[in-house]
Protein backbone atom coordinates (compact mmCIF):
# COMPACT_ATOMS: atom_id res chain seq x y z
CA UNK A 1 0.00 0.00 0.00
CA UNK A 2 1.21 3.42 -0.83
CA UNK A 3 1.09 6.10 1.76
CA UNK A 4 -0.10 9.42 0.48
CA UNK A 5 2.48 12.11 0.67
CA UNK A 6 1.83 14.69 3.32
CA UNK A 7 3.74 17.35 1.50
CA UNK A 8 1.51 19.68 -0.49
CA UNK A 9 2.36 22.79 -2.38
CA UNK A 10 0.11 25.30 -0.71
CA UNK A 11 -0.71 28.53 -2.40
CA UNK A 12 -0.04 31.75 -0.52
CA UNK A 13 -2.98 32.45 1.78
CA UNK A 14 -3.58 34.61 4.77
CA UNK A 15 -2.51 33.39 8.22
CA UNK A 16 -6.00 32.11 9.08
CA UNK A 17 -6.12 30.13 5.92
CA UNK A 18 -2.72 28.61 6.65
CA UNK A 19 -3.89 27.52 10.11
CA UNK A 20 -7.04 26.01 8.62
CA UNK A 21 -5.03 24.11 6.01
CA UNK A 22 -2.56 22.81 8.61
CA UNK A 23 -5.41 21.70 10.85
CA UNK A 24 -7.09 19.98 7.91
CA UNK A 25 -3.85 18.21 7.02
CA UNK A 26 -3.49 17.02 10.60
CA UNK A 27 -7.02 15.64 10.55
CA UNK A 28 -6.36 13.97 7.20
CA UNK A 29 -3.16 12.43 8.58
CA UNK A 30 -5.02 11.07 11.60
CA UNK A 31 -7.65 9.52 9.35
CA UNK A 32 -5.02 7.87 7.13
CA UNK A 33 -2.79 6.66 9.96
CA UNK A 34 -5.35 5.64 12.59
CA UNK A 35 -8.42 3.46 12.15
CA UNK A 36 -11.79 4.89 13.17
CA UNK A 37 -11.87 3.33 16.66
CA UNK A 38 -8.41 4.50 17.60
CA UNK A 39 -9.28 7.92 16.20
CA UNK A 40 -12.04 8.16 18.78
CA UNK A 41 -9.63 7.22 21.54
CA UNK A 42 -7.17 9.83 20.30
CA UNK A 43 -9.89 12.47 20.36
CA UNK A 44 -10.88 11.38 23.86
CA UNK A 45 -7.26 11.60 24.96
CA UNK A 46 -7.00 15.09 23.54
CA UNK A 47 -10.22 16.12 25.28
CA UNK A 48 -9.22 14.57 28.61
CA UNK A 49 -5.53 15.47 28.61
CA UNK A 50 -6.03 17.88 31.50
CA UNK A 51 -8.29 15.55 33.44
CA UNK A 52 -5.83 12.66 33.17
CA UNK A 53 -3.49 14.47 35.47
CA UNK A 54 -6.39 15.15 37.82
CA UNK A 55 -7.33 11.48 37.82
CA UNK A 56 -3.73 10.44 38.55
CA UNK A 57 -3.56 13.01 41.36
CA UNK A 58 -6.90 11.81 42.66
CA UNK A 59 -5.66 8.21 42.66
CA UNK A 60 -2.58 9.20 44.62
CA UNK A 61 -4.71 11.20 47.05
CA UNK A 62 -7.12 8.27 47.46
CA UNK A 63 -4.25 5.89 48.15
CA UNK A 64 -2.82 8.31 50.70
CA UNK A 65 -6.19 8.58 52.48
CA UNK A 66 -6.55 4.80 52.39
CA UNK A 67 -3.17 4.29 54.08
CA UNK A 68 -3.84 7.01 56.66
CA UNK A 69 -7.22 5.45 57.45
CA UNK A 70 -5.64 1.99 57.58
CA UNK A 71 -2.92 3.12 59.99
CA UNK A 72 -5.42 4.94 62.21
CA UNK A 73 -7.62 1.84 62.27
CA UNK A 74 -4.63 -0.27 63.30
CA UNK A 75 -3.69 2.16 66.07
CA UNK A 76 -7.25 2.28 67.40
CA UNK A 77 -7.51 -1.51 67.25
CA UNK A 78 -4.22 -1.86 69.13
CA UNK A 79 -5.44 0.57 71.80
CA UNK A 80 -8.71 -1.34 72.20
CA UNK A 81 -6.95 -4.70 72.44
CA UNK A 82 -4.54 -3.28 75.02
CA UNK A 83 -7.46 -1.95 77.06
CA UNK A 84 -9.23 -5.31 76.94
CA UNK A 85 -6.05 -7.10 78.06
CA UNK A 86 -5.70 -4.59 80.91
CA UNK A 87 -9.30 -5.24 81.98
CA UNK A 88 -8.77 -9.00 81.85
CA UNK A 89 -5.68 -8.73 84.06
CA UNK A 90 -7.48 -6.46 86.53
CA UNK A 91 -10.44 -8.85 86.70
CA UNK A 92 -8.09 -11.78 87.21
CA UNK A 93 -6.41 -10.00 90.12
CA UNK A 94 -9.78 -9.21 91.71
CA UNK A 95 -10.94 -12.83 91.33
CA UNK A 96 -7.69 -14.04 92.90
CA UNK A 97 -8.21 -11.73 95.90
CA UNK A 98 -11.80 -12.89 96.35
CA UNK A 99 -10.70 -16.54 96.12
CA UNK A 100 -8.09 -15.99 98.83
CA UNK A 101 -10.68 -14.33 101.06
CA UNK A 102 -13.14 -17.19 100.55
CA UNK A 103 -10.48 -19.76 101.42
CA UNK A 104 -9.54 -17.91 104.59
CA UNK A 105 -13.23 -17.56 105.57
CA UNK A 106 -13.76 -21.27 104.90
CA UNK A 107 -10.89 -22.08 107.27
CA UNK A 108 -12.40 -19.75 109.89
CA UNK A 109 -15.82 -21.44 109.56
CA UNK A 110 -14.26 -24.90 109.93
CA UNK A 111 -12.41 -23.72 113.05
CA UNK A 112 -15.66 -22.34 114.47
CA UNK A 113 -17.42 -25.67 113.78
CA UNK A 114 -14.64 -27.53 115.64
CA UNK A 115 -14.92 -25.16 118.61
CA UNK A 116 -18.72 -25.53 118.60
CA UNK A 117 -18.40 -29.33 118.61
CA UNK A 118 -15.90 -29.17 121.50
CA UNK A 119 -18.26 -26.90 123.48
CA UNK A 120 -21.22 -29.23 122.84
CA UNK A 121 -19.20 -32.28 123.96
CA UNK A 122 -18.11 -30.46 127.08
CA UNK A 123 -21.69 -29.42 127.89
CA UNK A 124 -22.96 -32.97 127.31
CA UNK A 125 -20.28 -34.43 129.59
CA UNK A 126 -20.93 -31.93 132.36
CA UNK A 127 -24.59 -32.89 132.40
CA UNK A 128 -25.97 -29.45 131.91
CA UNK A 129 -29.17 -29.71 130.03
CA UNK A 130 -31.37 -27.06 128.81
Amino acid sequence: MERPSLEFNLPDTHEEGKLYVVDSLNNLNKLNVCPAESQRSLEEEENTAGTGERIAGSNTRNQCWFFITFILTLIISLALVSFVIFLILQTRNEVDQISRRLLSEKKNIEDLKKINNIILKHLNQSGIKE
